[in-house]
């Protein structure tokens, strides 16, 4: 079950993040669902993690099955056209000189993509995200927290990035004085450019369509769909997306089926260190043992000592 106390924010924690990027994937259309989210957690996973520099590294998983009302209709806004993703993944950096250290040696993860990925489409966001509330205690989560979480994708319906940050923030610090809402966390990226496809992962597609060129995303959590739509059916929400269409022409909802950390502070998770699955199960069976530092050396090192 969620730990969650309202009574204590922890969105003070992710400010360390000082670069993210904010990355969206679509499986090979011949890999079977669960082969693909069973590679990504627990084999793509590891590799990323322990390339140098990385100082946060999240898998968001998507529900493609979950609910068809993540994100209300409103007038004036439709969904992205042929907009289908299997999750969405933030990789950020805590300077500059980190992030260096990461690129120089991302080929070697670049390979890895076209296992699983048809495409991949890594929007950044040199001045990092936001978050402006988040309840949950758990700093590190490795799968479903019991939580409604939903991740929604904006299209901007003008080229003027300035005024679309500026609602799309806005709306964020509406949705963030809700009581039913638990967690906003906002990535406000960069125009992509096509013209320098982002990641540079070989035989994976890295192109955009207009409509996604400049983009916004809301990380939102709620208690349960019901929350969720009890809420969206409030006059509060009313009054908070009054007039988007005016800054927005997309939008379209995805179900979050788990959240998977494998760094945190520039440090390996156990989920980073093990696998997704195999972090899970070390905690399941309660295994002490395997998270002591001589484990943990070895691991990292194959030496018992230094």
């Amino acid at each position: 079950m969620p730990k969650i106390s309202t009574a204590i924010d922890h969105a003070e924690r992710d400010t360390a993040i000082a670069i993210n990027s904010y990355t969206t994937v679509l499986r090979r259309p011949r890999v079977p669902h669960e082969l693909f989210a069973t590679y990504w957690r627990d084999v793509h996973g590891p590799l990323c993690s322990r390339i140098p520099g990385l100082g946060w590294y999240v898998q968001n998983h998507f529900d493609r099955e979950q609910d068809a009302h993540l994100w209300p209709v409103i007038e004036g806004i439709e969904p992205f056209p042929d907009y289908e993703l299997d999750g969405g993944v933030e990789i950020g950096f805590q300077s500059a000189e980190d992030q260096v250290l990461f690129n120089e040696a991302c080929p070697i993860l670049f390979a890895d993509e076209q296992n699983m990925f048809a495409a991949t489409v890594a929007y950044a966001l040199p001045k990092g995200s936001t978050t402006l509330v988040d309840y949950s205690a758990e700093p590190s989560p490795n799968g479903d927290d019991g939580l409604d979480r939903i991740h929604v994708h904006f299209g901007a319906r003008h080229d003027d990035a300035a005024a679309f940050g500026e609602r799309m923030t806005t709306l964020a610090r509406s949705l963030a004085t809700e009581e039913a809402v638990l967690k906003v966390r906002v990535h406000l990226p960069e125009a992509y450019d096509n013209a320098k496809p982002a990641p540079p992962a070989p035989n994976v597609d890295h192109q955009v369509p207009p409509e996604r060129r400049l983009v916004a995303v809301l990380e939102l959590a709620f208690a349960s769909p019901l929350e969720r739509r009890t809420y969206f059916a409030s006059n509060a929400f009313g009054t908070a997306v009054a007039g988007l269409e005016a800054y927005v022409a997309y939008a379209t909802g995805f179900a979050v089926s788990g959240v998977y950390t494998y760094v945190r502070d520039r440090t390996l998770t156990l989920a980073g260190l093990r696998g997704s699955r195999p972090a899970q199960l070390i905690e399941q069976i309660g295994a002490l043992n395997q998270v002591k530092e001589d484990v943990r050396r070895l691991l990292l090192t194959g030496r018992l000592q230094d």
